[in-house]
């Protein structure tokens, strides 16, 4: 098993309007929409942080250092994603996680406003005696994937189903062919669509701060 230290890779979007949350613009506009996604970030790292695990941060390539400082504690370790598709740049970020002394290794986005330091703390140990533990999303991927080691080709989807409902499954069998065993945790929801935002804002977990973002008449 790991013999590193445990910590959390949190992925990244520089909160720029336009480039994130595009398909919230219709409820919020791009500048809400950037709003939003520098609360998403913010809140990521607090819940990390409430365990007090080594943490990463990692931004996609191109993205100014100085953004990249703005929301992030100076104990947070900066990253730069590197690479292509999703699945390069998830496999290039792990790679040097591991090769800072990180492991076991979490691995999570900013779009589960609902994912909970329990819930990591229960990935954690979930690994205890599995190798790969995921956390799947209703629209069928992942908010979480959790590993000892660097296993790149976890990643290697065919960059055409990112962001797909295949993400899930795909990731699945690939583990399943490379002799893993998996744990899978609660399902949680992702925040892309007005659909979701309309279904969070009725969920007790989302926290306030990104409840009053989401609300339409709280943005005038």
């Amino acid at each position: 098993m790991s013999t590193g230290t445990p910590a959390v890779l949190v992925m990244a979007k520089e909160p720029r309007p336009g480039t994130v949350k595009t398909r919230l613009h219709p409820l919020l506009g791009p500048a809400r929409c950037a709003g939003l996604q520098a609360e998403l970030i913010r809140h990521a790292l607090e819940t990390v942080a409430s365990l007090g695990l080594r943490t990463y941060l990692a931004y996609t390539t191109g993205d100014g250092p100085a953004a990249a400082r703005d929301p992030a504690p100076p104990a947070v370790r900066m990253l730069t994603q590197r690479g292509g598709d999703l699945g390069r740049r998830l496999a290039a970020a792990t790679g040097e996680a591991f090769a800072d002394g990180a492991g076991p290794l979490l691995v999570i986005g900013t779009d589960a406003p609902t994912l909970t330091g329990d819930l990591l703390a229960a990935a954690l140990t979930a690994l205890d005696g599995r190798d790969v533990v995921l956390g799947p999303a209703l629209d069928g991927g992942y908010y979480l994937i959790g590993t000892h080691a660097p296993h790149p080709r976890l990643f290697g989807l065919d960059p055409a189903w990112w962001s797909t409902d295949k993400v899930l499954a795909a990731t699945l069998a690939l583990a399943a062919g490379q002799g893993l065993r998996t744990e899978l945790l609660s399902p949680l929801r992702d925040l892309d669509t007005p659909g979701d935002a309309a279904a969070l804002l009725r969920d007790p977990l989302l926290p306030p701060r990104i409840a009053a973002l989401l609300r339409p008449e709280e943005n005038t």
